[in-house]
């Protein structure tokens, strides 16, 4: 018996459409995270990209638990000397409310040019509509 090791033109990825309105993040970015990686199909290979396309609307209704809506601090370094900068889960929210989501589920998938390719198929809007219409993207409850 053979091992099948699929190859990038032999697959065509699907689109899916999920609601993140009252989702834990965590939770919600794992499930995601498997649907960009492909995990979830037959023909999954780790080393080549057959993960599906995936648009996240209400991005801006995601929940988390305990107190780190205060407490759970964002990092950010400029590169120069002494440039380190923090914001608050609080401040990034009201700021921009996608930018938590893309970076918890950029956190779950592999590092180098295999993860930001997946990471390009993320879609991720803070209201109820998208643009992805043409695509005909299937609606996936989570």
């Amino acid at each position: 018996m053979k091992t099948y090791l699929v190859k990038k033109e032999n697959y065509s990825p699907d689109w899916y459409v999920v609601d993140a309105s009252n989702k834990i993040l965590g939770r919600f970015a794992s499930q995601i995270s498997k649907l960009l990686r492909g995990k979830h199909k037959e023909i999954y290979t780790p080393n080549v990209d057959t993960g599906d396309y995936v648009i996240i609307l209400n991005a801006n209704k995601i929940k988390i638990t305990g107190n780190k809506y205060e407490n759970k601090i964002y990092y950010n370094h400029t590169g120069y000397v002494g440039g380190i900068k923090k914001k608050s889960f609080k401040q990034v929210m009201s700021i921009n409310p996608s930018k938590i989501l893309k970076n918890a589920i950029k956190g779950m998938l592999p590092k180098g040019v295999l993860g930001r390719g997946m990471l390009k198929k993320l879609k991720v809007y803070n209201e109820s509509q998208h643009r992805h219409i043409a695509q005909n993207p299937k609606k996936l409850m989570i």
